[in-house]
C-alpha cells in the first residue's frame, strides 16, 4: 500500500469569511484527493458563533470610534484593518509599538485618529479571539490527530491562519503544515516582495502551494515534488492544469450544509478578459470550461445529495456558458437556481437571452460594473459602455433576476466628473439594482494586469511606516497619482451615503439579505424567490 495514503489530512477555512456558501476550495480538494484514495477531512470555522462574534464586535466598535462621515464600506475596509491588526498582534514584541501601529492602521484607512484607550478595546477583542481559537484547535488536533494540516487562506483569514500554523507547529512539530488559497491574487502575489518576505518569516509553514492545487497537492502526497522546496507552483509539474472534463465533485460531507443558504460549484476557471486591476488570469492561467452537460449533471447530483436548490457558481464569468446552461436545465425540467458573475456585454443586453436564462434558473447576476464613466471603463480595459450597462441591468431586473453590482472607486485617472457619472448612473438605475457593493481601488506592485506599467509610470509609496514591516509581514503600496488615497476614500464615503439615500442595499448578514429580498419583491412582481423561500 502507498504509505502516503495512510496520511490523515485536515483541511480548514478559518474566520473571517462570509458563511453564505460552503468553501469551494477545500471541498474541491477533498473530493479530488478522496477520489485518489486519500483520507481527508474538511472543516469551515465560519459558522462557529463563539469565534465569529469577534468579527461583528470589532466592526461594531470601529463604527462607534470612527467619524461617521468616514465609514465608507465598513465591511471591506474594516476587514483590512482587522486583519492587519491580527497579524500585527502575532508578530509584535511590545504593547506600545502594537497600539501605535493600530492607531496608524485606522488613521490610514478611515482618516480618523482614535485614542490608545480605544485601541486597547479593539486589541482585547483580538486577544480573546486567539484564546478561543487556540482552545478549539488544540481540542480538534488531539481528537482527530492529523498528519497533515492545511489551510485555504484569503486576505480576510490571513491573521488567524498564521496563528493556527504557528500554534500547530509549536505544539505538534510532527504535523506537516500546508498553505494555499486565494490570497496569492492580492498582497501575496507570487514572486512579489511581500511573497518573499512571507516565505522567509514563516518557518512554521512547511509547504506553500500557489494557484490551482489539486494536482500539485496530489503530486506532493505521492512524493513527486522536490522535497527540499518550500514553495510549489504549476511550473513544478510542467504547467499541467487540471483537466476539468475529469474533475471530481466538491465534497461537502464534513460540513454542516444545512447552515448555508446556498451550495457552491463551478463551470470554468480563469477569465477570457484582462481588466487592468484584475489578477484572475495571472493566478489561474488560460481560460478553461467544462462541458455544459457535465456541469448540469454535477449540479443535479449535488442538489440531490445535499437537498439544495440554490448554487453559487464561483466562475469569473458565466457569459459563454449561460445560454447553454439554461437550455440544458430547461430540457431536463430541473428546478435548480444558479447565481454567478456576468459581464455587461452585448449578450447580456438582449431580452431574449435574459428571458432564457431566467427560465433556465438564473437567480442572481453579479455584475462588475466598476464605473458609470466611459473614460474610466476604457482606462480599465473593461470593453463595455454605460449604454450596455443600462441595458443589461434593466433587462435582468425586468426578468426578476437579482442584480448585484460591484463598483471600483478611484481607479488611476478617475476625475471628479467621472465619479459623478457613477453617482448619476446609480440614481438612474436605483430600482433595477438589487444591491451595490463598492470598493476602493487597490494597487499591488505585481499580480494585476497593469501592475508593472502603473508602477513605472506613476511611482509608488509605502502606506504604512517601513519599520512596521516586520509586524505586518505584507506591506501596502499606493500609486503616486490622482486621485489620491484621501480623495478615493472621500468618494467611497459619498457613494455609500448616495446608495443609502437611494435605498440601494449592500447586505452582508442574513437579516440584511432577507430585507433586500423583500425590497426586490416590492419593486419587481416577477422577482426570483427570496433566500427564505428556497432554504
Amino acid at each position: 500500500m502507498d504509505n502516503s495514503k495512510q496520511e490523515k489530512i485536515l483541511l480548514m477555512l478559518l474566520p473571517f469569511w462570509a458563511p453564505l456558501n460552503p468553501p469551494l476550495g477545500i471541498s474541491c480538494l477533498k473530493g479530488y484527493l478522496q477520489h485518489h484514495g486519500y483520507n481527508v477531512k474538511a472543516l469551515d470555522l465560519n459558522h462557529n458563533s463563539v469565534l465569529c462574534e469577534t468579527n461583528y464586535m470589532y466592526l461594531q466598535k470601529l463604527r462607534q470610534m470612527v467619524d461617521q462621515n468616514k465609514i465608507g464600506n465598513l465591511h471591506m475596509i474594516g476587514y483590512d484593518v482587522l486583519m492587519n491588526h491580527m497579524v500585527t498582534y502575532i508578530n509584535s514584541t511590545d504593547e506600545t509599538t502594537l497600539f501605535e501601529l493600530v492607531q496608524i492602521l485606522i488613521e490610514k484607512n478611515f482618516f480618523t485618529k482614535i485614542s490608545i484607550q480605544d485601541v486597547k478595546i479593539l486589541n482585547n477583542l483580538v486577544a480573546d479571539f486567539y484564546v478561543k481559537l487556540e482552545e478549539y484547535l488544540l481540542e480538534l488536533i488531539d481528537s482527530y490527530q492529523p498528519s497533515i494540516f492545511g489551510l485555504s487562506v484569503y486576505n480576510s483569514t490571513f491573521g488567524p491562519s498564521l496563528f493556527a500554523f504557528k500554534l500547530i507547529k509549536e505544539r505538534y512539530p510532527q504535523i506537516k503544515t500546508l498553505f494555499g488559497g486565494g490570497i496569492f491574487a492580492g498582497h501575496l502575489t507570487y514572486g512579489s516582495e511581500n511573497f518573499h518576505r512571507f516565505v522567509e518569516k514563516t518557518p512554521y509553514i512547511d509547504k506553500i502551494f500557489v494557484g490551482e492545487s489539486e494536482q500539485l497537492f496530489l503530486r506532493y502526497l505521492q512524493g513527486q515534488l522536490p522535497h527540499d522546496q518550500k514553495v510549489y507552483t504549476l511550473s513544478d509539474i510542467n504547467n499541467e492544469f487540471l483537466d476539468l472534463n475529469n474533475s471530481s465533485l466538491p465534497d461537502f460531507s464534513d460540513l454542516e450544509v444545512d447552515l448555508y443558504p446556498q451550495l457552491a460549484s463551478y463551470a470554468s476557471r480563469s477569465c477570457p478578459f484582462k481588466c487592468s486591476f484584475c489578477s484572475e488570469t495571472v493566478l489561474w492561467g488560460n481560460y478553461r470550461k467544462k462541458p455544459v452537460k457535465q456541469v448540469v449533471d454535477e449540479l443535479c447530483m449535488l442538489s440531490e445529495k445535499y437537498n439544495s436548490k440554490l448554487f453559487m457558481l464561483g466562475d469569473s464569468l458565466l457569459n459563454s456558458l449561460a445560454s447553454d446552461l439554461a437550455t440544458e436545465f430547461i430540457s431536463r425540467e430541473r428546478e435548480i437556481y444558479w447565481d454567478g458573475y456576468l459581464r455587461a456585454d452585448p449578450m447580456v443586453c438582449k431580452p431574449e437571452n435574459i428571458q432564457l436564462w431566467r427560465n433556465g434558473g438564473l437567480y442572481r447576476a453579479r455584475l462588475g460594473i466598476e464605473s458609470g464613466s466611459e473614460n474610466v471603463l476604457n482606462l480599465m480595459n473593461k470593453k463595455i459602455t454605460p449604454e450596455q450597462i443600462r441595458a443589461a441591468i434593466s433587462g435582468l431586473a425586468s426578468a426578476g433576476i437579482k442584480t448585484t453590482t460591484y463598483w471600483v472607486v478611484g481607479h488611476p485617472g478617475e476625475t471628479e466628473e467621472d465619479f459623478q457619472k457613477t453617482l448619476d448612473l446609480l440614481s438612474e438605475l436605483k430600482d433595477d439594482i438589487y444591491e451595490a457593493d463598492w470598493a476602493p481601488f487597490f494597487y499591488y506592485p505585481s499580480g494585476q494586469v497593469s501592475s508593472e506599467s502603473w508602477g513605472e509610470i506613476y511611482g509608488t509609496s509605502l502606506l504604512y511606516p517601513e519599520e512596521a514591516t516586520e509586524m505586518l509581514i505584507t506591506q501596502t503600496w499606493v500609486l503616486n497619482t490622482d486621485p489620491s488615497r484621501e480623495v478615493i476614500y472621500e468618494r467611497l464615503n459619498r457613494i455609500a451615503k448616495h446608495c443609502q439615500q437611494l435605498d440601494i442595499p449592500n447586505p452582508y448578514s442574513l437579516e440584511e439579505i432577507i430585507a433586500a429580498d423583500e425590497r426586490w419583491k416590492e419593486l419587481h412582481a416577477n422577482a426570483v424567490p427570496g433566500f427564505l423561500d428556497l432554504v
